[in-house]
C-alpha cells in the first residue's frame, strides 16, 4: 500500500509511523505499556474518580452521585484495580515463559496510577519504545480512539514528546485467546441447562456489551468499510457472538437450536440521546412471552468482572431474571486465563516480529484488524478529532 508523506502517524516509532494499516517491521519494543480504564480505591475516591470519566462534560455532584452508589455498594473500591494487578503479574510471568525481556509498566487514563505516571517511570528506566495493550478489545472512540488521545495527550508538548513513542496492539476482538473464555463459557452453561432436560429451545444466550450513544457507534471504524447501522462496534460484537455460538454447536450439537442475540448494557447517557439498544434487563422480562425458561447472559463486551459486569449483570440483570421466573446463568470473561494471557503475549510478537496479516491469528472475517487506525477512525461525535496516537491524523 502506498502512503502519502502527509500521512505520518505522530509519538509513534518509525515502522509505524509511515501509516500502513499492518506493520510488517520488526520493532525492538523496550517496554509493554498497560493502559487502563481506572477505578477508585475506596469511598473518598468514588466521586474524584467519576469527575476525571466525566471531565469537560459540566455533570454536578449530586448527578454523578446517582452513579456512585454502584461502587459504594463495594465499599467504594473498583475491582478493576486488582485486575489489572493480577494481569500485568500474568503478562510478566508469561513473557518471561518466552523469554522476553519486555517490562510491564501499568497506567490509567482515569485514577492512579495514571498513563504519566507509567510513562515518566519508562522513561526514568530507558524504556523510550513502548507498545500499549489498552484494555479494551473493540473499536469505538471510548474503546480504542479515547486511550490513543490520551497517548496524544501525554506525550504532546511534554519532555517525552521527542524522546517517547507509544504503538498500540490491534483491536483484538476476535483473537482466540480472547475469545476461548466465551466459548467455553457457553458450552459449559448449555451443556448442564440441556443435560437437566431443558430443550434448547427454552434457553435463550444473551451477548452482551457497554451501550455507547448511536452517533458514535455508526462513526466506529475506518471510513472506507460499510459496517452497517451499529458501524464497526456493533459488527465486530456480532461476529464474535456468531462464531462462538458456531463453535459451540460444533461442540455441542444440540446447542444449534438454542436462540441467541446481542444486547447492550449500562447506557448512561439522557434519555433523549439515541444509544445503541436494546437493553440486557429490557430483553430479560420479554423472555417468558418467548417462552424461556433460562437466561444465559455472556459479557463478551469485557475482559474482567469489572463494575459493568458485577453491578449491571451480576446485580441487576440477576434480579431481572429472578422476576421473570427464569435460570439466570452468567458466562466467566477472560480475566487472567492462561489462554488470554498467553494470546496478549502472541499479539506483542507480532509486533515484535512485524508479522504479515496473513499469519496473524483471527477466527472471523473481519479481523486480524489493522495495527494503524486509519483516517477518520471512531471519532467522537461531541468532542470531533483531537490528536491521537497510533493512527493516521483525519
Amino acid at each position: 500500500m502506498t502512503v502519502n508523506p502527509v500521512d505520518s502517524v505522530p509519538f509513534a516509532s518509525p515502522a509505524a509511523a509511515v501509516g500502513t494499516p499492518f506493520v510488517e517491521t520488526p520493532v525492538a519494543y523496550d517496554a509493554i505499556l498497560l493502559a487502563g480504564f481506572g477505578g477508585p480505591e475506596g469511598q473518598e475516591d468514588v466521586i474524584p474518580f467519576l469527575r476525571n470519566v466525566t471531565r469537560g462534560r459540566g455533570i454536578p455532584d449530586e448527578r454523578l452521585e446517582e452513579v456512585a452508589h454502584h461502587y459504594r455498594h463495594f465499599g467504594g473500591v473498583s475491582p478493576i484495580n486488582g485486575q489489572n494487578r493480577a494481569l500485568k503479574a500474568a503478562l510478566e510471568e508469561e513473557l518471561a515463559a518466552r523469554s522476553i525481556d519486555l517490562p510491564v509498566y501499568w497506567g490509567n487514563r482515569n485514577w492512579t496510577p495514571y498513563l504519566e505516571d507509567a510513562v515518566a517511570e519508562a522513561a526514568a528506566n530507558g524504556h523510550t519504545t513502548l507498545l500499549a495493550f489498552a484494555t479494551s478489545a473493540y473499536s469505538s472512540f471510548s474503546s480504542c480512539r479515547q486511550y490513543r488521545e490520551d497517548f496524544a495527550r501525554v506525550l504532546g508538548g511534554s519532555q517525552y514528546e521527542d524522546v517517547v513513542t507509544i504503538d498500540k496492539i490491534r483491536p483484538f476482538f476476535d483473537h482466540p485467546g480472547f475469545v476461548q473464555a466465551f466459548v467455553d463459557g457457553v458450552h459449559d452453561a448449555l451443556s448442564g441447562l440441556l443435560a437437566d432436560g431443558m430443550s434448547p429451545e427454552a434457553v435463550q444466550v444473551l451477548f452482551t456489551t457497554h451501550s455507547i450513544p448511536s452517533a458514535d457507534a455508526v462513526r466506529s471504524g475506518p471510513r472506507d468499510v460499510e459496517w452497517g447501522e451499529g458501524g464497526a462496534y456493533a459488527a465486530q460484537h456480532e461476529a464474535v457472538a456468531a462464531w462462538t455460538m458456531d463453535r459451540v454447536a460444533q461442540l455441542l450439537p444440540s446447542a444449534a437450536d438454542v436462540p441467541w442475540e446481542l444486547v447492550y448494557q449500562s447506557r448512561s447517557g439522557p434519555a433523549s440521546q439515541p444509544w445503541l439498544e436494546p437493553d440486557v434487563c429490557d430483553v430479560i422480562e420479554e423472555l417468558p412471552e418467548r417462552e424461556r425458561q433460562a437466561v444465559v447472559v455472556v459479557p463478551v463486551g469485557f475482559m474482567s468482572d469489572h463494575m459493568e459486569v458485577l453491578w449491571d449483570l451480576d446485580t441487576e440483570a440477576k434480579e431481572a431474571a429472578e422476576t421473570a421466573g427464569l435460570r439466570f446463568i452468567r458466562t466467566p470473561t477472560p480475566g487472567v486465563s492462561a489462554g488470554f494471557v498467553a494470546g496478549i503475549v502472541d499479539l506483542v510478537q507480532e509486533r515484535l516480529e512485524g508479522r504479515p496479516p496473513a499469519d496473524r491469528a483471527h477466527v472471523t472475517g473481519l479481523g486480524p484488524s489493522f495495527d494503524i487506525c486509519r483516517p477518520g477512525c471512531c471519532e467522537n461525535v461531541r468532542a470531533g478529532f483531537k490528536p491521537a496516537a497510533a493512527g493516521i491524523a483525519p
